[in-house]
């Protein structure tokens, strides 16, 4: 990780779970990261844990709506302003609702789509050309993807998230693709846990906070630190490595 130090990174969804043990473990290696996320009160917080630890990085905490493109690209002028451009782009926000496809709700599809596929996908296409108009040739895009992306959850409440995440699948390959096309060594990668202890099953059964409980309790869970030490580990790869993708679920995980 040495080789990124003083560099820039941009981690989405950075205010709870994976997104901040990413925030935290990137400033850990003395990068400069900028955790953005609808409400940055826990960013605020965090950055200031990392700096009483004395970590060698920075943790700039930005306010930004993901689902609204303005925002994103609001964002990454101000990056461009304040720290010349993004260099690392780790794509974590993401979330679920409990909409069946038989009888789910269009908004609830709509937000699933506009922050788990059109977001990572603004953010992708902002980075690169952020990386490019700065000859960054080393630069790294990491989607934080789902097991749900690979394999069907059978679960009715989970099957439109699942098709999100096959979307992450198919646009972290086809981004491989277009950097090889591209001439770049700019390296794509996807990052896809099984079932992670954090607030995500809160929020996907919000209305039942007991089968948001039960969820964890049936197994030992990933921790989102195992997948801080995901990102970091293929951030450290040697440049002419291209991990791809990577499937981490707990041993006791069935599917």
């Amino acid at each position: 990780m040495e080789r990124w130090k003083g560099r820039v990174a941009l981690v989405t969804g950075a205010s709870v779970g994976i997104g901040a043990a990413v925030a935290r473990a990137l400033v850990q290696h003395g990068m400069k990261v900028v955790g953005c996320a609808r409400n940055v009160d826990k960013i605020e917080k965090l950055a200031a844990e990392c700096q009483s630890a004395g970590y060698s990085g920075t943790l700039i905490p930005y306010k930004c709506d993901l689902s609204n493109e303005e925002e994103i690209l609001s964002m990454f002028s101000a990056i461009r302003t304040l720290h010349q451009g993004v260099d690392v782009c780790v794509n974590n926000a993401g979330l679920a609702h409990a909409e069946p496809l038989l009888s789910g709700r269009t908004h609830g599809w709509r937000n699933m789509i506009d922050v788990n596929v059109l977001a990572l996908s603004i953010c992708t296409r902002e980075a690169y050309q952020s990386m490019k108009e700065r000859n960054i040739d080393d630069g790294h895009i990491i989607n934080i993807n789902s097991m749900a992306g690979h394999r069907m959850v059978h679960s009715a409440d989970s099957h439109f998230y699942c098709a999100t995440k096959y979307a992450v699948t198919a646009l972290t390959e086809g981004l491989r693709q277009e950097l090889r096309e591209a001439k770049t060594h700019i390296r794509a990668t996807s990052i896809s846990p099984g079932l992670v202890e954090t607030e995500f099953a809160f929020r996907l059964h919000n209305s039942d906070p007991e089968k948001a409980a039960a969820t964890y309790e049936s197994i030992k869970c990933l921790k989102a630190e195992d997948i801080a030490n995901a990102v970091t580990y293929v951030l450290s790869a040697p440049p002419h490595v291209q991990i791809g993708d990577v499937q981490m679920r707990p041993v006791e995980q069935v599917s």
